[in-house]
């Protein structure tokens, strides 16, 4: 079957190539894809040419265990159905419909170990959504929130709208949301946050920290950073009460800020966590693994409908436009898919 892979040539710059696939081997499947969603955070990292050198793109996913050097192809998200089975495939895989955390291209060859039967009522377009819903799992364990917290979630991009509808559901005093895109501030309200403000609104930021460090309150408690902008730490460290915990959820690549870490955030005793998908916290490893977690991922795809944050659906061979919107008007996209 002819491929069409997508490839990023150099920063900037995106391809589409054509690969002939061979006929799955013994214990091979090929999937067609039919959808595959688009990052605006480590993708875009990719798409700007702000990888770190020196370290595998992910070091657990065997499609992305090599280094970033150009070209090369990239993306974890695709859903598709089974269409041939090699040999010895169990014949219950055929026509099943599958995530898989594949680089974005119109079909692929895998291991049944490495697709994930997608359950029965969960659309293409809300299955695309597994790997950020993990995420969010996921840092939710690693903030392990308490009963009457005030908790701040800066940044509400898919991961951060995941995040703080999960947050919601949890009996917080307060939940509030920081962003600088009015279309995700918007969202988050609608996700139950208790407020959203602005994050360039110095006005708006300031009335957040009296609601945080009145007289009846000493900060917040408990702080997620998922912006991608490193700077964003300060205004954790700038939230925070005695022995609170931030747990950053953003990987920033090559980006860097200088941090402040003295005066008060040395004397309040801040707990930084830096959470990370592609593991399992070892104080939760006795009870949890990764079957566990996306089942709760699925849920919270069931319980939170993100399908209805898609914003745009390019066919691949527009690829590079998108990844233009992407970079140069990230307030207009909240989810992009490509569809094949």
């Amino acid at each position: 079957m002819l491929a069409q892979q997508l490839w990023f040539s150099q920063p900037f710059e995106v391809q589409i190539r054509e690969t002939r696939l061979p006929a799955p081997a013994p214990g091979q499947v090929l999937v067609k894809t039919l959808c595959s969603a688009v990052s605006a955070g480590s993708e875009l990292l990719v798409y700007r040419g702000q990888l770190p050198p020196g370290i595998d793109l992910d070091a657990t996913l065997k499609s992305l265990q090599h280094a970033p050097t150009y070209p090369l192809p990239y993306g974890y998200a695709c859903v598709g159905r089974v269409e041939q089975l090699g040999e010895g495939v169990d014949p219950a895989w055929l026509d099943t419909l599958v995530f898989s955390f594949q680089p974005h291209a119109s079909c692929f060859i895998a291991t049944p170990d490495q697709l994930l039967a997608v359950p029965d009522g969960i659309e293409p377009e809300a299955a695309v959504f597994l790997a950020n819903a993990e995420t969010a799992v996921s840092l939710v364990h690693d903030g392990a929130p308490l009963l009457g917290e005030r908790v701040v979630v800066l940044g509400q991009g898919v991961v951060g709208l995941l995040l703080t509808g999960l947050l919601a559901r949890f009996p917080l005093d307060q939940l509030f949301t920081v962003d600088a895109f009015a279309l995700r501030r918007e969202w988050s309200i609608s996700l139950k946050a208790t407020a959203a403000f602005d994050a360039t609104a110095a006005a708006q930021i300031a009335q957040m920290k009296t609601m945080l460090t009145g007289t009846d309150t000493n900060g917040a408690d408990l702080l997620y950073e998922v912006s991608g902008q490193p700077q964003a730490l300060n205004l954790a460290i700038d939230l925070c009460g005695f022995t609170s915990r931030i747990v950053v959820g953003s990987w920033y690549g090559e980006k860097s800020a200088p941090i402040a870490l003295g005066g008060a955030a040395h004397r309040n005793r801040i707990r930084f966590t830096t959470s990370q998908v592609s593991s399992i916290d070892p104080i939760l490893s006795g009870r949890w693994d990764k079957t566990r977690r996306f089942t709760a991922a699925w849920r919270a795809i069931r319980q939170l409908s993100p399908q209805q944050w898609i914003t745009h659906r390019y066919p691949l061979a527009q690829a590079g436009e998108l990844y233009q919107r992407l970079d140069q008007t990230p307030e207009s996209v909240l989810q992009a898919l490509l569809v094949y």
